[in-house]
């Protein structure tokens, strides 16, 4: 009797939902090759052709559109079996503490899975610097913390890359040629300390000319021209310019980790934890 993959109908669904091939690979941490030999195997099963090209991008098509709605009951289906007979932990509140920008990339692609899966669980989440987030009269308030850390700092949680920190600005904005102007989050923040670390090592003229804690406040900023700032490179927005320019030194590295401190819902928590590490490394 033949059997229809899920693994291969969730990744269906979720191009559809998504608008594309990239991004169901984003959001299921799969490349896009991979993507595309999971819809050949369905499209083989089935002895159907599931995607029209129209210009650059694969529309779904009539049979398509049907088993999209035929797959979208199935995985409810399955996805509730499993809800229905997992234990009685997964059900309360997981409190996440995450830097803004890593919640900007993030989240998105996270909180409505996540939210299927686990329906009964509320996902309470804050973001603020990863210094505020580690400080020792804060952590106790989370469950799950992703945080950055200095390479020269021990840490007690799970590194899950060391990043390399980059220049971000608009590549349509020149840099101002008498003096670097910077766009940067309040002091306490890893960046901000490394960037006047380095530029206090040289003999070009810089100036903090903006500060904000949120990311989409320094992107305003940037796109205005106020100046140029430094991320994570795994957290630069599309909105943002990765810059090279002989006046930006480099900036070394910086951890990303992952401390899992939950102890009333393991399972919940290891699977949000998956969910970062899939979109991080």
């Amino acid at each position: 009797m033949k059997q229809l993959s899920l693994d291969n109908l969730r990744t269906f669904v979720s191009i559809i939902e998504l608008g594309g091939y990239s991004k169901a690979g984003e959001l299921l941490g799969r490349s896009q090759p991979a993507i595309s030999l999971q819809i050949k195997k369905l499209e083989n099963q089935l002895g159907k052709k599931l995607f029209d090209k129209v210009g650059q991008r694969y529309q779904a098509n009539a049979d398509g559109q049907w088993l999209f709605d035929q797959a979208k009951q199935m995985l409810a289906i399955n996805d509730d079996i499993f809800r229905r007979l997992e234990d009685g932990q997964l059900r309360g509140r997981l409190r996440l503490g995450i830097p803004g920008e890593f919640a900007t990339r993030l989240l998105p692609s996270i909180v409505g899975e996540f939210n299927v899966r686990y329906p009964d669980v509320s996902l309470d989440v804050t973001s603020a610097l990863s210094r505020q987030l580690l400080n020792a009269n804060n952590r106790k308030d989370f469950d799950l913390i992703l945080a950055l850390v200095n390479p020269e700092d021990t840490i007690e949680g799970e590194l899950l890359i060391e990043d390399e920190l980059v220049w971000v600005g608009d590549a349509k904005q020149p840099l101002n040629s008498s003096k670097l102007s910077l766009v940067l989050a309040p002091d306490g923040c890893v960046y901000r300390s490394r960037v006047i670390q380095q530029l206090k090592q040289q003999t070009n003229a810089w100036k903090i000319s903006y500060t904000n804690a949120d990311l989409y406040g320094l992107i305003a900023a940037i796109k205005q021209g106020l100046g140029v700032t430094v991320l994570a490179k795994s957290s630069v927005p599309p909105e943002l310019d990765t810059l090279k320019n002989k006046r930006l030194p480099a900036l070394g590295k910086i951890k990303i980790c992952l401390f899992n401190q939950d102890t009333q819902h393991p399972q919940v928590s290891k699977t949000l934890s998956d969910y970062i590490r899939s979109r991080i490394t």
